[in-house]
């Protein structure tokens, strides 16, 4: 064999061997998150909490029904899981039933804006309580815990025009619960017996979104009115100490979540609308924000590089590589290869 031939075969071995070693990128880096309608309800329903349940389904609060929403997520076929909670009272979009979560096999709720004082003339009617209930199986309502009494009995100081609240968000911790309340500016721990203490106070903020990991617990502001990007912020929240900003940077805050690679993510519900206190963003301003390690909140962007537009999303929830969210008008979305 001549030494040229011998140096040919050996080339095109090299290039096979280099051909099969050379990394290449999958279809999950080649496609990159995107983002996909999976089902809608109502019209223009307040929805403002999640969680997925123990059959994997994702699950929703109905503030206008006064009902919780099971969603098929391989499906999005919608049916009702409970209802006869008390809806919400006032001509806003947000009340009634606003989150939820699961102990086991059984669901909590937690209900704002029901019923109250509002600069001291009365809103709603006094039997609905503002408060965590417990659903039972059989369909049963019980209040655990009523928080809007224990907040017209313990008001901020100086007193908000609300005097009963407006509790947010809801997570399962150390037998209880912890709940943020955007209206008084503090965050709630709600214990088995129904007995609530106040665990972090804040100014003019606006706590929102709580997250519970590994006895690590998050939160999310939303900043007060305009909502800044610089007033959207993540916190950690540190037992018996002052709570430690980690990031912030992006426009009215609403949740957080631990997602895949044990990344910490935000949502940002995008620009305010201006119109008055307490009301949503534009429609499609709003973004997925990842925490960075230099305290920066950054956008996630699909294969091109260009950021992912959400409409007025409201909560979320992660499976594996998936984000599930909703938006504050009963859209239901999920943004895969994360």
């Amino acid at each position: 064999m001549s030494a040229t031939r011998r140096s040919v075969l050996l080339l095109a071995a090299f290039v096979l061997v280099t051909g099969v070693m050379t990394p290449t990128a999958s279809a999950h880096e080649r496609r990159g998150p995107s983002v996909t309608q999976i089902a809608s309800f109502g019209n223009g329903t307040p929805v403002t909490g999640s969680t997925i349940g123990p059959d994997g389904a994702l699950y929703v609060t109905d503030g206008s029904a006064g009902s919780v929403l099971r969603i098929d997520r391989r499906t999005g076929r919608v049916t009702t899981y409970a209802t006869g909670l008390p809806r919400k009272a006032l001509p806003t979009d947000f009340g009634g039933p606003v989150d939820i979560a699961f102990v086991g096999r059984t669901a909590y709720v937690l209900v704002t804006l029901v019923s109250g004082n509002i600069a001291g003339t009365p809103f709603g009617d006094s039997a609905d309580k503002n408060g965590v209930y417990r659903l039972q199986r059989n369909g049963v309502l019980t209040l655990v815990a009523d928080i809007g009494q224990w907040s017209a009995d313990n008001p901020p100081v100086p007193a908000i025009f609300i005097d009963t609240g407006v509790q947010y968000a809801m997570e399962p911790y150390h037998g209880g619960f912890l709940v943020t309340d955007g209206h008084h500016n503090r965050v709630l721990q709600i214990h088995r017996n129904g007995a609530i203490t106040e665990v972090a106070t804040f100014g003019n903020v606006v706590p929102t979104g709580l997250e519970v990991t590994k006895n690590r617990v998050y939160i999310t502001q939303l900043g007060p009115n305009p909502h800044l990007p610089e007033t959207g912020k993540v916190l950690k929240l540190r037992r018996g100490a002052e709570p430690i900003e980690i990031a912030s940077g992006a426009r009215m805050l609403v949740d957080v979540e631990r997602g895949p690679g044990g990344k910490l993510f935000a949502l940002s519900q995008g620009q305010w609308n201006g119109v008055g206190e307490g009301t949503p963003a534009f429609p499609d301003t709003g973004r997925l924000v990842v925490v960075k390690h230099n305290g920066s909140l950054a956008p996630v962007v699909d294969h091109r590089g260009r950021e992912l537009v959400l409409d007025r999303p409201t909560t979320m929830e992660f499976v594996g590589h998936t984000a599930y969210f909703v938006s504050v008008v009963g859209g239901v979305y999920k943004i895969d290869n994360l």
